[in-house]
């Protein structure tokens, strides 16, 4: 996946989260493809930015 195909405002919020970017990053292509899903129901900049910080708490999965 690469990471032009990442929502905008998933994207912007990885950037501003090096650990879960990084933890993104080591993901495999089905793990990143069930997060971008999980990014489409996201309703607000607060819940995105939980999704993202959940990559690195490990309770994404």
């Amino acid at each position: 996946m690469d990471t032009r195909d990442l929502p905008l405002g998933f994207g912007m919020a990885l950037a501003q989260n090096e650990p879960a970017m990084k933890k993104f990053e080591s993901l495999s292509e089905t793990e990143k493809m069930a997060v971008v899903e999980r990014t489409h129901s996201v309703k607000s900049k607060s819940e995105m930015q939980a999704l993202v910080d959940s990559l690195t708490h490990n309770s994404i999965f």
